[in-house]
């Protein structure tokens, strides 16, 4: 059997992440014209969390309760995984009773072993490393609002080793956009997804030069969870790559903002940003909703 999993977005070509693209945009117009679209009746999505997540959660239990099927919500309280279980050991059972596992994790290892031992698709809901189902969102996001994204210009601001960075990083390198990346010296990419993304990422440590002109300002939280002791220093190391009025003036006069969410206004963005007008923050939330449903779809047919 050849099982397609979803742990990064280098999972997926990029003829097949452009169609995934479009897909996600006909299933969002066809919910909104009510129609009922059920093909995974009587088929199960398991759900991991190993971190909590609003959107993550609602978008995938609703995307699959609208396909006609169900999503069983495992937390470590659920499973043996909080009781020391090896991960491949919960693979191996729950592969043989579900159709398909998301997980949200920490370690990226985890899941790579995981999907390892499964006999069905795995879908990365986040781990320290990627967030390849935020990207599906985000990339939708901007084709509905200003088109195309080959030949853009996206700035990303913020810590540039984190897993929105690394996930904006294979996106520009798949989908042919520039990505500049502006982040304190101390908090540089992953070096083996850099190198494998050399051709689209641009490095500018001056987050006034990495927003000049660019079509997309996206940035994320500057603490992540499981970061909290070390807030202190990043608030002050990533001040000056706060996202506000100025720094967005910088930007084409077309430009949008997009943040991952949850936000700390007044922290990595200030609140006349992400509450004004080229903000499309709420858009990319409810898109996880139907990018995730064109994704559980491509990989459910693929079985």
């Amino acid at each position: 059997m050849n099982i397609r999993h979803f742990l990064t977005l280098r999972d997926l070509s990029p003829a097949e992440l452009e169609r995934l693209l479009h897909r996600a945009m006909a299933l969002k117009a066809m919910q909104r014209e009510g129609v009922v679209y059920t093909p995974f009746s009587g088929r199960t999505l398991a759900m991991i969390f190993d971190k909590a997540s609003t959107r993550t959660r609602v978008s995938f239990e609703v995307g699959m309760a609208q396909f006609g099927g169900h999503a069983l919500f495992l937390s470590p309280r659920d499973t043996q995984l909080g009781r020391g279980e090896p991960i491949e050991d919960t693979a191996r059972v729950l592969s043989r009773m579900v159709d398909i596992v998301m997980v949200r994790t920490f370690a990226h290892d985890n899941i790579v072993r995981f999907a390892a031992e499964s006999r069905v698709p795995v879908i990365n809901g986040l781990t320290d490393l990627h967030h390849p189902c935020q990207l599906l969102a985000d990339l939708m996001t901007f084709m509905e609002q200003r088109g195309e994204l080959r030949g853009r210009v996206v700035a990303y601001l913020g810590d540039g080793a984190n897993n929105m960075a690394h996930s904006w990083m294979e996106a520009a390198s798949l989908m042919g956009f520039t990505l500049r990346v502006s982040t304190p010296a101390a908090y540089q990419p992953d070096a083996a997804i850099l190198a494998a993304a050399a051709d689209a990422v641009v490095l500018e440590s001056d987050p006034r030069k990495a927003v000049n002109g660019a079509d997309l300002i996206v940035t994320d939280v500057w603490t992540s969870m499981g970061q909290e002791e070390e807030a202190a220093e990043r608030l002050m190391a990533f001040a000056p790559y706060q996202v506000n009025a100025e720094l967005m003036a910088q930007a084409s006069p077309e430009a949008v903002f997009m943040h991952c969410l949850p936000a700390h206004r007044g922290e990595e963005v200030t609140a006349e940003v992400i509450d004004g007008p080229q903000s499309v923050v709420w858009a990319e939330a409810e898109n996880r909703l139907h990018a995730q449903k064109a994704l559980v779809e491509f990989l459910l047919k693929q079985q």
